[in-house]
């Protein structure tokens, strides 16, 4: 069996994982750990504290700094609501594509990467191969996350890491960051005709809502010189906004979702600085002269940090080598690869699939970038066999 089909078969599989963030992923995860315990590995597993899921660390080659990175995360947005041509959790290949739910995000990285494992094991790797597969990536790079400390507790020092995102195989060398918030607002509730004596907890809602609109156009302002993003500024997004009960009651409860996307760490500092003085100034102030226990809490959903474009990144001068790439581009979603950059690593992402597929009906990776994704980490597996 080739290389190729074997990653087909085994990406057949793990589609069949309905791994969606808010179920376990823990079947995928222990049937990764068996694929790459029979190729060799040293494989760990981090469980998260309800026992439900976990992250899976593994290695092949030398037990020592400096080795590579492969990442990945295991979980996938839900399908409801879509409208799929077939079951989104069993592959169908048609016309070199290949269907399913994670198939380019990012299963068809990991699958390659597995299918890679038993060469590896064969070869004498001069440095070491991590596999880094993690939970929850898309609600908050929660497992890598936890994954990052764990590491470092250990000792484990990699020199570098490849995260799989789908990017066509081009080389991606830096994206935003991604802050998520929900904001509760505690009112008081009381009859519609006489508003002034409750505390309407939807209208001091939309007054943060108005909030963040102004500092939407401010951020604009404060564009760094030279952003490759698009758009090059920090970005705002009201996700949604809830609450009330009747059209006749003032609203005693209302509930906010709403994230950001940071070019730089400054912006996200001044943006959360002023919320937290105007709600402390204006807001509560305003709630609390009618009702005392009137109040509003934000709940930090996922705070990931951003991959910084870097002058000199080992990473990226490595998989251009292994893919013939003359350059590297930026992307405004993000992904785990700024934590791996945190951690001292350099870091790049660099996968099969498009984005514009992620996340959708139907969505594929096509055989043949799986087969040039094959070609990058058959090409590092000669190369660590060849140089330390």
């Amino acid at each position: 069996m080739t290389t190729l089909a074997r990653t087909r078969d085994i990406l057949g599989d793990l589609i069949a994982y309905p791994t969606v963030s808010s179920d376990s992923n823990l079947a995928m995860i222990e049937h990764m750990a068996n694929l790459l315990s029979e190729a060799g590995a040293r494989v760990d597993l981090f469980a998260d504290d309800g026992g439900t899921k976990a992250n899976l660390f593994a290695s092949i080659g030398p037990d020592r700094e400096g080795g590579i990175v492969l990442s990945g995360h295991s979980d996938v947005v839900p399908v409801i609501d879509q409208d799929w041509s077939s079951d989104p959790f069993r592959m169908v290949e048609r016309d070199g594509m290949l269907f399913g739910r994670g198939a380019c995000d990012m299963k068809g990285f990991i699958a390659a990467t597995l299918a890679m494992a038993p060469d590896y094991a064969a070869r004498n790797l001069k440095r070491p191969i991590h596999f880094a597969f993690t939970y929850d990536e898309e609600v908050g790079c929660l497992g890598a996350r936890s994954l990052v400390p764990a590491l470092q507790s250990r000792g484990i020092r990699p020199a570098m890491a490849i995260v799989g995102e789908p990017t066509d195989m081009r080389i991606i060398e830096g994206h935003k960051g991604c802050c998520e918030y929900t904001v509760e607002f505690r009112g008081l509730e009381g009859h519609g005709s006489n508003p002034d004596r409750g505390v309407n907890a939807v209208e001091y809602a939309v007054a943060y809502v108005a909030r963040l609109m102004e500092l939407r156009h401010q951020l604009r302002h404060r564009t760094p010189v030279g952003s490759r993003f698009e758009p090059p500024w920090t970005t705002i997004n009201v996700g949604r906004l809830s609450g009330g009960v009747a059209h006749n009651v003032i609203a005693s409860r209302a509930e906010l979702d709403w994230e950001m996307r940071p070019v730089q760490d400054s912006d996200a500092d001044f943006v959360r600085a002023d919320l937290a003085a105007y709600c402390n100034d204006v807001l509560l102030p305003q709630m609390q002269s009618v009702c005392p226990d009137a109040g509003i809490t934000t709940y930090v959903i996922g705070e990931v940090c951003g991959l910084e474009p870097m002058e000199e990144n080992a990473a990226r001068r490595l998989v251009s080598e292994l893919t013939g790439a003359n350059g590297a581009d930026v992307v405004a979603f993000g992904t785990e690869a700024g934590l791996f950059q945190q951690m001292g690593l350099s870091a790049v992402l660099c996968g099969p699939g498009s984005i514009e597929q992620a996340h959708k009906a139907d969505e594929y990776v096509t055989l043949s970038q799986l087969d040039q994704c094959l070609s990058m980490l058959q090409g590092l597996g000669a190369r660590l066999t060849r140089h330390v």
